[in-house]
């Protein structure tokens, strides 16, 4: 067989349905082979980040490896981006690259550029394969990889010489695991029996969940869910977790951190014991390192080594897979002589239900103009009975769709957390709706986060890909002004955008159906248009131009210090802020 030929056979073997990716001289022979076969459907990008974000949302939604295919030089340095993002957020990706022949490596050949160098930071693993007849076990090896232990992005560059010249498939069966790379995913016995004697006699508990649950799989999901109504402990997630613990959940906290809630950053601040299953203590969490979570015991379950203990000291480490640990937490907890009461927990729910009642995700709604947490509030009310998944970008709206859109299950919320990588989520409900066609996919934009990759239009419209582009159109870089505005002495420099597009006639431009509302009371009806229309959407949804994202970390404190929407005068909070009275200096 060609390297070419073996390429898709490892593939297919690795039940590969589709691919996301942009042709170039290297990897002309991979495409050669594409256009010869059909079982596995090639989608054309129009930029190779958004091959790589399209790989994720696909990833994400599916609990599969995405696939990514590019070419030498800049399509290498174009997937930078979306590796970097998988690897934070832990996503699976398979990234293969195209290579100058091996005699030319090194010589700064056309579209040359050190793959292995550039990608070895922002992937798992990478390779470069210098004989073919190694081609099929590197692949093989680098999808166990991607879906293995702590899920991420590896990267596979192939010379082009090696995709022309002949040798032999070997099967998947007969790649023997990596010695160096053999993840622990049960649980050290006496490590869980220790966890769970805190656990028992915790007063003031929390689970802090993260994208780690996700991760591990749906049953993960629903363990914590049976974990949280046995033990009667109150629920919070990261970002990337949404939706491991449904939002209708009694026991649900809301997200915490820098635009969490009021009452899961006050009760992680004051619990007395913390199980973190699957989240990384990230510092949008955490806030101040020494001010967070004071008094109590911490419990962290992770499948990956290297974050347990990284940032926040836990008492007890567990390393390995959080579903089966939570499997057998949940089987000794059942097996305990005498099922500890619930009732020693009341004085911490009525102290979390006097947190509630401040409802710190309150906004003042304006009639004249649509209040961009009340679009989102419509949006989740007349799309949450359907068939769903949201992608965002990354900004103020994306901090508001993870307070005002309530996730009820995993897999259905695809967002760039550690990055922040804006122009992240059209590409991403390209890679969603692909593999779930007949499904409501809906990407909840920035106006300054869509113009990054909104070119992927053209690729939703090729493929039929009915994606629906939700913009909240503010006219400003939100989060970017809105820091302006509390740390800058409301110096707003550059975040205003004076030149945006006409959405709808961009819209129409690509072949698509261009929404516009800028009317509370007519909102409901255009987004029912918009859900209707089976093509490709992009809805202008015209809100308050200075509305901000409260509650917020004040900068510099710990996480139970916020400012809230409360104590906030208007629609954002304006004027000149002392660092000092702030803890910056």
């Amino acid at each position: 067989m060609t390297g070419a030929e073996i390429v898709l056979k490892a593939l297919r073997d690795n039940a590969v349905e589709h691919i996301f990716g942009y042709p170039g001289a290297a990897v002309l022979p991979i495409y050669d082979e594409i256009f010869q076969q059909s079982d596995i459907r090639h989608i054309l990008v129009r930029h190779e980040q958004g091959a790589g974000h399209a790989a994720e949302g696909y990833a994400r939604s599916t609990g599969k490896v995405g696939v990514m295919l590019v070419t030498s030089g800049p399509g290498v340095t174009n997937s930078v981006t979306p590796l970097q993002d998988a690897l934070m957020d832990s996503i699976p990706i398979v990234c293969l690259s195209g290579q100058v022949a091996t005699t030319l490596i090194g010589s700064d050949a056309f579209q040359e550029c050190d793959t292995v160098g550039i990608t070895r930071p922002c992937t798992k693993h990478n390779w470069l394969v210098t004989d073919v007849n190694d081609l099929a076990a590197t692949i093989h090896e680098a999808f166990r990889i991607a879906r293995s232990g702590r899920p991420g992005p590896v990267l596979v560059d192939m010379p082009k010489d090696i995709l022309l010249a002949s040798g032999y498939y070997t099967a998947r069966s007969a790649v023997e695991e990596r010695e160096s790379y053999r993840p622990t995913t049960a649980g050290n016995d006496a490590q869980i029996q220790a966890a769970l004697a805190l656990l028992v006699k915790a007063r003031k508990p929390v689970i802090y969940s993260g994208g780690g649950v996700i991760g591990s799989g749906p049953a993960a999901s629903a363990l914590l869910r049976e974990f949280a109504g046995l033990t009667g402990f109150p629920v919070t997630s990261t970002l990337m977790g949404l939706g491991a613990y449904p939002a209708s959940g009694p026991n649900w906290l809301k997200m915490p951190g820098l635009h969490g809630s009021y009452e899961a950053n006050m009760a992680m601040h004051d619990c007395d014991v913390m199980l973190c299953i699957g989240a990384r203590f990230d510092d949008r969490v955490t806030a101040r390192i020494d001010g967070f979570s004071p008094q109590s015991k911490k419990i962290h379950i992770d499948i990956d080594p290297a974050s347990l203990n990284k940032i926040i000291a836990a008492d007890i480490a567990i390393q390995g897979d959080v579903g089966r640990i939570l499997s057998e937490m949940l089987r000794l907890w059942r097996a305990l002589p005498v099922q500890p009461d619930q009732l020693r927990l009341r004085d911490w729910w009525q102290m979390i239900n006097r947190w509630r009642s401040r409802n710190s995700f309150t906004y003042t709604m304006d009639h004249a103009v649509i209040m961009p947490q009340y679009a989102l509030e419509r949006l989740h009310v007349l799309t949450r009975d359907r068939d769903t998944y949201i992608t965002t970008e990354v900004g103020q709206h994306q901090m508001w769709a993870a307070q005002f859109y309530g996730m009820e299950s995993p897999n259905r919320w695809m967002t760039s957390g550690g990055l922040g990588t804006m122009g992240y989520g059209l590409p991403a409900a390209i890679g969603v709706q692909i593999a779930h066609p007949g499904s409501l996919v809906i990407d909840i934009a920035g106006d300054a986060s869509i113009q990054m990759t909104m070119k992927e239009l053209s690729t939703a419209i090729q493929y039929e890909a009915p994606v629906k582009v939700f913009i909240l159109n503010n006219e400003h870089l939100g989060l970017v002004r809105q820091s302006q505005e509390i740390l800058h002495g409301n110096r707003l420099a550059h975040s205003y955008s004076a030149a945006l597009p006409d959405f709808v006639k961009v819209a129409e431009a690509f072949g698509a159906v261009g929404l516009r509302c800028d009317k509370p009371d007519a909102l409901d009806d255009a987004i029912q248009e918009m859900i209707d229309v089976k093509r490709p959407v992009l809805f202008d949804c015209r809100v308050a131009r200075l509305a901000g994202c409260f509650p917020m970390i004040r900068p510099g404190r710990a996480h139970n210090d916020m400012l809230l929407p409360d104590e906030i005068t208007g629609a954002s909070f304006r004027g000149p802020v002392d660092p000092a009275s702030q803890g910056l200096v």
